[in-house]
């Protein structure tokens, strides 16, 4: 058990603890992870508990990937048979086994969020309702909402109370049947599945309650109703549970996460044991004492303090700018200086915003200053149209109920099977109740699709056939590779040679990189199970770990990450905490929280920046200083002032894109500003603005 010299007191006692439902609140940069993992290593280790006993749930699948390689580095050796995922991932595992028990085939697709738009927009025209007035978006939340509180179609039907309740209603019922139909699932469906799977078969229940003898559970206060229930259902036979998680971080209430889940964890689970993780590795004390001073203006919490050894460290540094322009300069400036005089990379500093709309001004900033970066959240890589069609190609070989990847695929590339010859086969399949394929084989069969029509048809039907025989004995790889030539897709794409299309090219052969990789490294090399891994993929998933850019993201996007050095923007009321939720103490407490997670993500320095006056939406308003900056106690503060930099001829200054260089004019423009004419040594002249050139006197 030398491993578990490695740990605090706190943490030694949460893993050695086993026997009874535990929760440890574990604090931002506590080690909470740290637990999880170590707890495996101990069960397999020294209790030698076999590794298929075993169950541990995660939020994302890097979480999910990063606590596998640590066990294993504990334990010197490979564990495959431990059960670490998410609850979603944890749900098609089962699913794909069972779900014939709930009427759903074993071989069904999971829906993305561009699908299900597809699909409700459907149901919006089927219903004759205006697309305007009834935005997909809005019954896509509503249903989501319904379905994370285990509310199917026919029990929402009979508790509407509105008009607009009533026509949910009627899309939700509506959209459920098409999803049947096509063998699909939604995201919520996964969890909403396994719950009417456990519930009705006690049988399966009952194995999988024996199977997973010890389940531990991350980021608990993230969970919603269906996954509270999922957890405690499996958890009544043995009652060996461990939950590990923050009220402090609880941030995700919008999208269906309920706080009261850890609030109420020791009345849900009579006689458990409450351990609290208190000592932060990450912060400086500087940092963790304004943190502190902030959240402890929140009621709803159990309470803790948190507390390091790390240095004391810079006072957190607030700059009010005097409007976003200014605010996203100073942020570039600030970057540039501190990237210098520390010797950091640019992946060390991440910016955050309340709201993604905010990220405009500072994208300007940092091209201005030439400044690498990346948004986190923008167009996703598996969002791409070209990604999203040779994946409906995959999806149709597994699932040929599958009418969502069938309409994108049956034209792509062009064919000339029309719309109407698509509405006759979906038609067709439909009305006798078979997939979409044999549907065209007894349309082509029956000579109902006239000659032209019947001949393209024949000719899908041949291609579809002949990549399902070669998906069987192919790696996904070569299937990918396989339906490009096939199709034809690469071929109509280089033809048209422009940038966009080359683009599009390269984005098609990274997806065969992906599948490489994930050949490398999976132990289930079929093709259904690399399909549930893409579906899978979250957007921090992808965020690779690299030092040549700074990160652009949303603090909700930021949770569970960690950055040297942290810019904490729009810090006003009605921006951060956010105008909507300064009505109700509930949502203004998570506001909180949010900015308490913000915070805590900053290892060695933070900024807090405001705007005087700032646009936003099209409206420009001046807007108080947040209150949260005022929770926070001046000792922890420095206010910076910037006053505007001048620069004579013959000065030295250093640029981050294009080094040392030496003031050869200084020329006053007419509208106020300076322009600045620089030689610098590797590129030569430069004609710059002043006050954006980011340049720093050396």
């Amino acid at each position: 058990m030398f491993f578990l010299d490695e740990l605090n007191p706190q943490q030694r006692e949460a893993v050695l603890y086993t026997e009874a439902p535990l929760l440890v609140l574990a604090g931002a940069g506590s080690g909470k992870t740290r637990v999880i993992t170590y707890k495996i290593a101990y069960l397999v280790k020294e209790l030698d508990v076999p590794e298929e006993n075993i169950l541990g749930v995660t939020f994302t699948n890097k979480a999910a990937g990063e606590m596998k390689s640590r066990v294993a580095k504990l334990l010197q050796k490979e564990v495959s048979d431990v059960w670490l995922g998410t609850f979603h991932s944890t749900a098609v595992k089962i699913l794909r086994r069972y779900g014939p028990y709930v009427g759903i085939n074993n071989n069904f697709s999971i829906l993305d969020e561009d699908d299900q738009t597809t699909l409700i927009k459907e149901v919006i025209s089927e219903l004759n309702l205006d697309i305007k007035r009834y935005p997909p978006g809005s019954f896509i939340e509503k249903i989501s909402r319904a379905k994370e509180s285990l509310i199917d179609p026919v029990t929402y039907g009979e508790f509407v109370e509105s008009y607009y309740e009533s026509i949910v209603a009627k899309v939700y019922q509506k959209y459920q049947e098409k999803l049947i139909q096509n063998q699909a699932l939604d995201f919520d469906d996964l969890l909403m599945y396994l719950v009417k799977l456990f519930r009705e078969n006690d049988k399966i229940l009952s194995y999988y309650q024996n199977k997973f003898r010890y389940i531990l559970v991350d980021e608990y206060q993230d969970t919603n109703y269906a996954q509270y229930v999922i957890v405690f259902l499996l958890a009544q036979a043995h009652r060996r549970l461990t939950v590990v998680g923050d009220d402090d971080q609880a941030i995700y209430s919008w999208r269906g996460a309920d706080i009261r889940n850890i609030l109420e964890f020791e009345k849900d689970f009579p006689g458990a044991k409450v351990i609290r993780l208190e000592q932060n590795y990450r912060s400086t004390q500087n940092i963790l004492g304004a943190a502190n001073k902030v959240i402890a203006n929140n009621k709803f919490r159990k309470g803790k303090n948190l507390w390091t050894d790390n240095e004391i460290g810079s006072k957190i540094k607030l700059y009010i700018a005097k409007d976003e322009i200014a605010e996203a300069n100073f942020v570039a400036r600030e970057i540039i200086l501190l990237q210098k005089r520390e010797n950091l990379n640019f992946g060390d500093f991440a910016v955050f915003y309340r709201t993604h709309a905010q990220s405009r001004a500072l994208e300007e900033a940092m091209i201005k200053n030439g400044i690498p970066y990346r948004i986190i959240g923008g167009i996703k890589f598996y969002q791409r149209k070209e990604i999203k069609d040779i994946l409906a190609y995959l999806r149709f070989l597994v699932n040929q109920y599958d009418g969502i990847s069938l309409k994108r695929i049956i034209n792509t590339p062009r064919r000339g099977i029309g719309d109407a010859t698509l509405s006759k086969i979906i038609d067709y399949a439909n009305e006798k109740g078979i997939n979409y394929l044999d549907a065209m084989k007894h349309l082509v069969e029956k000579g109902e699709l006239g000659k032209k029509a019947s001949k393209e048809v024949e000719k899908f039907i041949e291609l579809i056939e002949s990549l399902i025989a070669y998906s069987k004995l192919h790696s996904v790889e070569d299937l990918i590779i396989e339906v490009l030539d096939k199709t034809g897709y690469i071929k109509e794409l280089s033809e048209l040679q422009t940038a966009t299309a080359q683009m599009r090219i390269e984005n098609v052969e990274e997806l065969i990189s992906v599948a490489k990789e994930y050949s490398r490294q999976s132990e289930d090399l079929t093709l259904e199970s690399f399909l549930n891994y893409i579906s899978l993929m979250s957007d921090i998933d992808t965020l690779e770990e690299e030092n040549s850019s700074v990160v652009l993201m949303t603090i909700h996007s930021a949770k569970g990450l960690e950055f040297p050095v942290v810019f904490m923007t729009g810090m006003e009321e009605g921006v951060f905490p956010h105008s909507l939720s300064m009505g109700e103490r509930e949502e203004l407490e998570e506001e909180r929280r949010l900015c308490y997670v913000g915070m805590t993500r900053a290892k060695r320095y933070l900024y807090l920046t405001s705007a005087e006056i700032r646009t936003l939406y099209g409206h420009t308003n001046s807007n108080e200083l947040s209150r949260f900056v005022k929770e926070i106690p001046e000792e922890y503060i420095e206010p910076v002032t910037k006053a505007e930099v001048t620069f004579e001829r013959g000065e030295k200054v250093w640029h981050s894109r294009w080094g040392e260089g030496v003031i050869q004019e200084v020329r006053p423009l007419e509208d106020g500003e300076t322009e600045l004419v620089v030689v610098f040594n590797d590129i030569g002249k430069k004609h710059l603005l002043a006050k954006y050139a980011g340049l720093e006197k050396l």
